[in-house]
């Protein structure tokens, strides 16, 4: 459901939250994110255009989070990246459907529309802080204990 460029900027958006104390470059963000780094510079351009992320040229440039993580909702990501776009009227434009989506439409609406609102409710620093939970990009999952060992 998530295009590749999207997948791509949501790793370098929780990965610069993850690591605000210094700029990053594209290089070691894509090093990082495992993203080929011509298309993370690319990607990287994009969000510094949208104003998720600003960009600064020189020995100590590289990227950083122009916006609070803790306000940041991955809907706004994806939406500067390549947009969820909701079926409003029939794709194949059938006039017998009028203003009613068939069942077919309506129902991959209802699943953009349900993943929509998860995204609106889901913040970057949320992602950042769930409790027994694996960090994203991490290099080594987090190993779960049983009460035997």
């Amino acid at each position: 459901m998530l295009s590749q460029t999207t997948e791509y900027a949501l790793r370098a958006i929780v990965f610069l939250s993850d690591h605000p104390e210094q700029a990053h470059t594209a290089e070691k963000i894509a090093a990082e994110t495992k993203v080929p780094v011509g298309y993370l510079a690319k990607i990287m351009q994009g969000l510094a255009k949208t104003g998720l992320v600003t960009s600064q040229r020189g020995l100590y440039g590289g990227f950083t989070m122009a916006k609070d993580p803790k306000t940041l909702t991955v809907y706004e990501i994806v939406q500067s990246v390549d947009p969820i776009i909701r079926i409003e009227r029939c794709p194949m434009e059938f006039a017998e459907h009028g203003l009613e989506l068939c069942p077919l439409h309506r129902t991959v609406d209802n699943a953009m529309g349900a993943a929509e609102a998860i995204f609106k409710r889901t913040t970057v620093a949320s992602l950042l802080n769930q409790p027994q939970a694996n960090k994203p990009l991490c290099r080594f999952p987090r190993r779960v204990t049983t009460p035997a060992e």
